[in-house]
């Protein structure tokens, strides 16, 4: 039931803003606070670590979610693993060069 301070539109408004909350992924808010803003690279490994979980599919999905979600891209590197060699590749994000959707400067001869 309204009450009588609060109109349709406030309690919509409010209750859409509660709904929000409620499923927005805890783990952005954690990985915001804790990548710092001069980080280049990081593996789906060390970002597990991070937030204390096992390294396994499902996890790595959400991180995946997160990430991107973040403006992170997803790369395979061998700069991820200690000692990574030929075959060894590992996963990670990285953060865009440049700005998504600014075209780059056109090149001069």
């Amino acid at each position: 039931m309204l009450s009588w301070t609060e109109s349709w539109i406030e309690r919509l408004h409010r209750l859409r803003a509660e709904r929000e909350e409620r499923d927005s992924d805890p783990w952005r808010r954690v990985l915001e606070r804790a990548l710092p803003a001069d980080l280049t690279a990081v593996s789906t490994v060390a970002l597990c670590d991070l937030l204390g979980i096992r390294p396994n599919t499902g996890n790595a999905r959400r991180i995946a979610r997160t990430m991107r979600a973040m403006g992170f891209f997803p790369i395979k590197s061998r700069k991820l693993l200690p000692g990574g060699w030929r075959g060894s590749e590992g996963r990670g994000w990285a953060r865009p060069v440049r700005e998504p959707g600014r075209p780059s400067k056109p090149q001069t001869r």
